[in-house]
């Protein structure tokens, strides 16, 4: 019994350690990016598309992506894959800013957008839609790329 109780006391620690280190990690390339040479970026969001479709980021440069909803509905901008490559720095509207070591999702109102700041981390190519029912169905649907 004792066994199994330190041998999951040793699993906590370890995944714990592993997420800390990743944390940090990320933290670190934030910190140490140069964001006086920030690339800026800017996709489109209407009825029922991204402009452009396919984003192109390099790794390790850092970003500010204005995500701008021109259309008439709110518009979702949704890419877990992408969302966990990068570095998160910030996400900063005119109203204020968040700080959160990661996303889900980015819900952008009509009329209005959403700044991203980051740096990409890893190298791939990640869906990326709009998860309001029948928006991808209609075509909101695209790519990011991270060369």
């Amino acid at each position: 019994m004792q066994k199994k109780v330190f041998t999951l006391i040793s699993m906590v620690l370890l995944v714990a350690a592993v997420s800390k280190a990743g944390s940090l990690n990320r933290d670190e390339i934030v910190r140490d990016a140069d964001w006086s040479k920030m690339k800026a970026v800017t996709v489109s969001m209407g009825e029922f598309k991204f402009e452009p479709s396919r984003l192109h980021f390099t790794a390790g440069v850092p970003y500010k992506l204005t995500i701008r909803n021109t259309g008439e509905v709110k518009h979702y901008f949704v890419s877990e894959g992408f969302f966990k490559a990068i570095a998160l720095r910030k996400v900063e509207t005119r109203d204020g800013e968040i700080k959160a070591p990661y996303l889900t999702a980015v819900e952008v109102f009509p009329g209005r957008s959403i700044d991203l700041y980051f740096v990409p981390v890893s190298q791939d190519t990640y869906e990326l839609t709009c998860t309001i029912k029948g928006h991808a169905e209609m075509g909101m649907a695209g790519h990011v790329v991270v060369e």
